[in-house]
This record gives structure tokens, sequence and C-alpha cells, in this order.
């Protein structure tokens, strides 16, 4: 069983979500919050597995929450639930390891099926929100990926994960430094300035790749 903290400032979607899980074995959801600030608070408390955060809401929104966790270096995997949400959200909210969007018109229905693959270790980024995390690259950018190299590869992939420099070091026993000169090295052949815009051409690419 695996423990779920719902957040969403809309109280009868929040209650719906919550009703919907009730009757499943393998979730069990020991929160729920009305705002960025107490859902922020209950990941402290209660150490979730997973957070569903609602990306509009009050004091402070899904994404500064998914920001907070990420840089506090808290365990949990994030699933940004959502009306509308903008391409420049969508690299953010990718670049900075979440590892679901869901939008709101398929929630509660498609919840219980992202919640699993999300808890199994699988990301929940639909290809329809993936596509607008940038202004659709060309083909010629995309295909740029190709140009690094195996480790370099790697080390983009992680960073699509969410992971920081010096993470990734210990995961490659690597320096942080080391990190940082393979960074630089990525930004250039790509043409790119930010892990946030490498996030978004690093998935587009694994997309079309696997499309």
């Amino acid at each position: 069983m695996y423990s779920v903290i719902l957040a969403d400032d809309h109280p009868l979607l929040l209650g719906g979500l919550q009703q919907s899980l009730l009757a499943t074995p393998d979730i069990n959801v020991v929160g729920v919050a009305a705002n960025g600030e107490d859902a922020l608070a209950l990941i402290h408390h209660l150490k979730p597995d997973i957070a569903v955060l609602d990306v509009a809401m009050p004091q402070m929104s899904g994404l500064d929450v998914l920001r907070a966790s990420k840089d506090q270096r808290l365990r949990l995997k994030v699933i940004l639930l959502t009306a509308t949400i903008s391409g420049a959200q969508i690299a953010d909210a990718i670049s900075r390891g979440a590892w679901g969007i869901l939008l709101k018109e398929y929630a509660p229905e498609a919840l219980l099926d992202c919640l699993r693959h999300v808890a199994s270790g699988e990301k929940w980024l639909p290809a329809e929100l993936v596509a607008k995390a940038s202004e659709a690259p060309p083909v010629a950018a995309l295909n740029k990926i190709e140009l690094l190299t195996a480790r370099e590869r790697e080390i983009a992939a992680l960073i699509c994960g969410g992971l920081s420099n010096r993470t990734i070091a210990q995961k490659l026993g690597a320096s942080e430094g080391t990190i940082g000169i393979h960074l630089h090295n990525i930004y250039r052949k790509l043409e790119i300035t930010n892990r946030t815009a490498l996030a978004a051409l690093h998935v587009q690419y694994m997309a079309a790749r696997d499309g």
C-alpha cells in the first residue's frame, strides 16, 4: 500500500477525488489540503509516497510546492492536477521532476491509473501535454540530441528526471564539477541555456523516437 495526499482548492473536486480512492485497497489517502502551504506542511508531517497537487492553488501553487519539495530534497513523487497549463509550466514541471500531469477533465476517472503508474515507477506525461512543453521544435533541433555522447545523454535523462548536479554526480560516481562541464557541453551542442529547455527537448525527442 502506498500513501497519498490530495490538494485542491475546489471542495467538490477534492471530495470527489478522495471518495473515488476510498475503496481502493492499495491506496491510502493520508491527508487532504485546500492550499499549497497546507499541502507542503502535510508533506513534511506525513511523508507520503505521492502528492497530487492542483497547479492553481492559493498561497502556494502546485508548481511552488513541487519546487519546494525538490529544493528540500523531500522523497516523494508529485502529480500535478490542472484544468489548463501552459507550455512553459509543463516544461518547468518536467524539469523539476514531476511524475505526472493529469488534466481535471479526465479526473477522477484516470486518477487511479495515473497513481498506479507513478507508484510503479512510470511517469504519466501525456503526449499532447509534452508537445506543449516547448514551441514544437523542428526535427533538426530534436536531432541535435544525436550529437550528444552516451554519457551526455545519460546526464540529460537524469536532469529530465529532476535530479540536481550533486545527485547526478553521486549516482554516476563523478565529481559535481565534471557534471557541470558535461552540462555546459550539452547546452552548447543543443544551443540552449537552461535545464527547463533541456528537459522539454529531451522529453520530446524520446516521444518522437518511441512514437
